[in-house]
C-alpha cells in the first residue's frame, strides 16, 4: 500500500509539474485559439471558395500553396493581371492556407480582376521563423516563374498577411536576404499588407508579451537578443524595402503601437505608408479583421481595395 502510494505521488508531482510549465494564460489561449481555427475549418469545408488550383512550390508537404485566377481569366485574349499572395497566422506554429481567412476574401478579390494565392508554410519548432520568411519568398518566386502560364503581370504584385503572416510578409518587404535567396529583389514586390501583426520590433514586442504569450514569442524569436532583432521588421526599415505598405490593425495595444512603430521607420526610409484602423479589441476583433477582409460590409474592405487599386494604377 505504501509502495503504491509513493508511486501515485511521484505522478501527482510528474502531472504538475507539467502543468505549472505550460501557464495558464498561454493553455487558455491555445484552446481559443485551436477552437477558432476548428471554426474555421469547418467553414472552410462547406464554403470554400471554388476555382483553386493547388500547388507545390517546394519538396515539403507544406510548401503548397492554393491559386485562384480572376473571372475575367476567361475572356480571349487572356489578360495579364495582379497578384496578391496571402500568408496565413497561427503563432508561427499552427494555422494553414485552408483556414487562413474569411470565405469572402478570394472571391472578392478575384471579382476585383486579381490572382490570389494562398499559401501553406513550415511551421515552428520544426521549422524556424527563418526558413518561413523563405517559404514566402520561395513561394512568390514560384508564381512569378511561372507568370505566362498563369496570366500574372509581374509588375503588380502585392504581398498580405494576418497576425504571424503579417509579420513574415513585413519582414520580407523590408529584408531583402530572403528575396534574394529565391532569385527576386524589392523591385518584384509593389505593395505589402500586414494585417493586424505585431512583433514587427520582436525585443519590444518579447519585453511587453506578458504570460499569454511569453511561450510562443519565445519559441519562435529563443533567447538571443541579435537574432530577435534579425528577425525584426522594425530593425530593417532603413532603406531599400519595398516600396509601398498599408499596416492594418485593430485596437489591440501592442498591434496598434508597433504598427506605429514599423509605420515610422518605413516613413523614416522615404516608403509610403499607409494605416487602416478598425474597431475591435482582444482575441475576437484580431479574428475578425481576418475573417471578414472582403466582405462588402466590413470597414477594412473599402480601405483595401482603394489601397490596391492605388498600388496596382487600377
Amino acid at each position: 500500500m505504501k509502495r503504491t502510494w509513493i508511486v501515485g505521488a511521484a505522478a501527482l508531482v510528474i502531472l504538475g509539474a507539467g502543468l505549472a510549465e505550460a501557464r495558464p494564460g498561454e493553455r487558455l489561449r491555445e484552446r481559443i485559439a485551436k477552437r477558432m481555427e476548428q471554426r474555421a475549418e469547418g467553414s472552410a469545408k462547406r464554403e470554400r471558395a471554388p476555382g483553386a488550383q493547388t500547388f507545390a512550390y517546394g519538396s515539403d508537404p507544406l510548401q503548397v500553396m492554393d491559386f485562384w485566377a480572376p473571372a475575367t481569366i476567361d475572356i480571349a485574349p487572356k489578360p495579364k493581371v495582379p497578384l496578391v499572395l496571402y500568408v496565413h497566422g497561427g503563432g508561427w506554429k499552427r494555422g494553414s492556407k485552408d483556414t487562413a481567412m474569411g470565405n469572402a476574401l478570394p472571391g472578392h478579390l478575384r471579382d476585383q480582376g486579381y490572382a490570389f494565392a494562398s499559401i501553406n508554410y513550415r511551421l515552428v519548432p520544426d521549422a524556424t521563423v527563418e526558413q518561413q520568411a523563405s517559404d514566402v519568398a520561395q513561394a512568390l518566386a514560384y508564381l512569378l516563374a511561372r507568370a505566362d502560364k498563369l496570366n500574372i503581370d509581374r509588375s503588380k504584385v502585392v504581398i498580405t498577411g494576418h497576425s504571424a503572416g503579417a509579420h513574415l510578409v513585413a519582414l520580407v518587404g523590408t529584408d531583402g536576404q530572403y528575396l534574394r535567396k529565391a532569385g527576386l529583389s524589392f523591385a518584384d514586390i509593389d505593395g505589402v499588407m500586414p494585417n493586424d501583426g505585431a512583433a514587427y520590433d520582436v525585443p519590444q514586442q518579447m519585453a511587453q508579451a506578458g504570460r499569454m504569450m511569453a511561450d510562443t514569442y519565445k519559441q519562435a524569436f529563443g533567447t538571443d537578443p541579435a537574432r530577435q532583432k534579425a528577425l525584426s521588421p522594425a530593425y530593417h526599415a532603413a532603406a531599400p524595402n519595398a516600396p509601398r505598405f498599408l499596416l492594418l490593425h485593430v485596437q489591440r495595444k501592442d498591434g496598434v503601437a508597433q504598427a506605429q512603430e514599423l509605420g515610422a521607420a518605413l516613413k523614416k526610409a522615404g516608403v509610403t505608408v499607409e494605416y487602416g484602423s478598425f474597431p475591435g479589441t482582444g482575441l475576437q476583433g484580431h479574428a475578425e479583421i481576418n475573417r471578414k477582409l472582403g466582405e462588402p460590409d466590413y470597414p477594412a474592405t473599402p480601405v483595401m481595395d482603394a489601397w490596391l487599386k492605388g498600388v496596382f494604377g487600377g
